[in-house]
């Protein structure tokens, strides 16, 4: 019976199965498996439901039921099981929009797929998060996590990690305008698929080539990359690959000058996507059309060819607006419907314990409101502690009370802060080497170290992001101290550091070596979001922080021109003169000895 169970399972992974399907044979799963007890099926058995319900779009019962399956593979120890939901659970937040709830699960499948020794698991969980940093506009953080996802599929020499990784990576290049690096990534990428002859991914590959050709004015270049790239598409019968191929290289030929060529390219994209109904091509088509009408003076054409345009345009827009109010009622009535269930389970729990105390009890009405009435406050007293404290771990105390009083606290100035950023050296490398529980607890230490430090100083910890932590001393109350007591901080953290650095080295385990960053000015700070809200700070000072990090050494603290006027009686400082830094040209930097 197990057997047939397990057969049932691996229908529902098949490809071919379809998703409502899915869903049947996971019920049936569920309900063989209880009657045999055989509690790994039942978790499987509600896994498959819990996919299936996602990808039929009701990520509310996918998630409810993958979490019923993750409570059963915990039970029973089933690793595998538990990575794989918290894999499934990421793409459910990720799709609702909730990037740090999918960060989360994500995570959580990392460290799972490291228990494991699943190299192919950790790749994708990389991949996961990388796709959630650029969703967001963390490049920094994606291509750290693609890297981290192209280095795994180096070790195991696995084109199926290495392709996608560098497909990713090389699209953040080309976003950033860096086209050799994203043209050598695609290149790269095309040299594995060459190997299998998969018509879909060369021609996929080939046109990344084109467009990055293209973007480098070298049309001649573009063009052979296209007319290859259209050659597989049409050999794997894609046929939307097909009408965006035909859509650029009408496009080049129009630059040229080649009319009857692009007008040719052109209608065959009009014609496909005539019969696939893909309304955003025929957009592209009938407004390039539109133009070499206008160009040829055929007016009557054009006229009706910009109609069309219009036409699609704005269905386009209508659809995409729909798209983004659907998305929000879904993740709306998502966290309404966990809140709700929580509040209902609530009441059950509350009730029980209700009647299990008056009968256990089998005291007066009176002095059982009595006992109750006393309960209550000390439970919601204690809870209030909790909330307040909880509070204080999250906003600075003069905010947290302004929140508490009035609901919300206000955005505010301060025109003299200094900020300061911390990072590790070659962070990527040594993390490669460590377990996702060693690479934790090692972050911890050291981050933990850092806030006791800062808090000697009346500085304010912001935040932390991947490897990177940041304060900020001077607010929310003012002061006039604060560089003296941001630059004491930062060389206190550096003496922490090397004393751990010695005491890591003498264990023989890799080493993190600390590069801070230190700037003074003016920024506004408040609070942000409305869930998991933070207290933030924003301005140009922030940002030359962040440069004063990335240009320093490691084991040295790198201050600003702005900082060194304020602390130069405080400390000997060496002048490093005017230091190149991204986006803010030269910039007076100074090591504080």
């Amino acid at each position: 019976m197990k057997v047939f169970a397990m057969n049932l399972y691996f229908k529902v992974l098949s490809a071919g199965a379809r998703f409502d399907s899915a869903h049947s044979i996971g019920n049936r799963m569920v309900q063989l498996s209880t009657r045999i007890n055989f509690k790994k099926g039942v978790g499987m058995g509600y896994y498959c439901i819990g996919q299936s319900s996602i990808r039929l779009g009701n990520y509310f019962d996918g998630a409810k039921n993958l979490n019923t399956a993750l409570t059963i593979y915990k039970e029973v120890g089933y690793n595998s099981g538990i990575a794989a939901v918290y894999g499934n659970l990421g793409g459910v937040y990720w799709f609702l929009g909730n990037y740090s709830e999918s960060v989360k699960y994500d995570l959580l499948y990392l460290g799972e797929a490291q228990v494991l020794g699943s190299k192919r698991d950790m790749a994708r969980a990389f991949n996961n998060l990388g796709l959630v940093y650029w969703k967001q506009g963390d490049t920094v953080s994606a291509l750290k996590n693609y890297n981290l996802e192209l280095a795994i599929g180096d070790s195991l020499k696995d084109r199926s990690v290495q392709g996608p990784a560098l497909s990713n990576i090389g699209l953040i290049y080309e976003d950033a305008k860096k086209f050799e690096p994203a043209l050598k990534c695609y290149s790269t990428v095309l040299r594995y698929d060459s190997l299998s002859g998969e018509a879909v991914f060369l021609s996929n590959d080939y046109n990344n080539i084109a467009d990055i050709k293209v973007k480098q004015d070298k049309y001649d270049d573009a063009l052979l990359n296209y007319f290859i790239a259209l050659k597989y598409a049409k050999l794997a019968e894609q046929k939307d690959q097909e009408a965006m191929i035909s859509n650029n290289i009408g496009e080049i030929m129009q630059y040229r000058k080649q009319y009857d060529a692009a007008e040719k390219y052109w209608d065959t994209a009009l014609k496909i996507s005539l019969e696939t109904q893909d309304r955003d091509m025929l957009k592209d088509c009938y407004g390039h059309l539109s133009t070499l009408d206008t160009i040829q003076k055929d007016y009557k054409k054009a006229f009706w060819d910009n109609m069309l345009y219009y036409k699609y345009k704005d269905s386009l827009v209508n659809e995409e607006q729909t798209q983004k109010t659907v998305k929000s009622q879904m993740s709306f009535d998502f966290s309404m419907q966990q809140a709700a269930e929580k509040k209902e389970q609530e009441k059950k729990d509350s009730k029980q314990r209700l009647v299990r105390d008056i009968f256990i009890g089998g005291f007066s009405f009176a002095f059982l409101f009595a006992v109750v009435f006393f309960f209550q406050r000390k439970r919601i007293s204690k809870e209030k502690r909790r909330s307040d404290e909880l509070l204080l771990n999250i906003l600075p105390s003069e905010v947290a009370e302004e929140l508490k009083n009035k609901g919300n606290a206000d955005a505010k100035q301060f025109d003299e802060v200094t900020v300061m950023f911390t990072d590790f050296k070659s962070f990527t490398t040594i993390a490669e080497k460590l377990s996702a529980k060693e690479l934790v607890a090692e972050i911890d230490y050291c981050f933990k170290g850092f806030d006791n430090i800062i808090h000697k100083y009346n500085i304010e910890k912001i935040k932390t992001i991947g490897d990177s932590y940041m304060a900020a001393s001077g607010l929310p109350v003012v002061n006039k101290t604060h560089a003296k007591d941001m630059v004491s901080a930062a060389l206190e953290i550096v003496q922490f550091m090397e004393a751990h650095k010695q005491q890591r080295i003498k264990e023989g385990k890799p080493v993190f070596e600390i590069r801070i960053g230190i700037n003074s000015g003016h920024v506004i700070a408040g609070i942000v979001g409305l869930k998991k809200f933070a207290y933030d700070i924003w301005g140009d000072t922030v940002n030359l922080a962040s440069r004063m990090e990335s240009s320093g050494e490691p084991g040295k603290v790198n201050i600003s021109g702005s900082t060194y006027e304020l602390v130069k009686n405080d400390f000997i400082c060496t002048y490093r003169g005017k230091i190149q830094a991204k986006n803010k040209g030269e910039v007076d930097m100074y090591f504080v000895n």
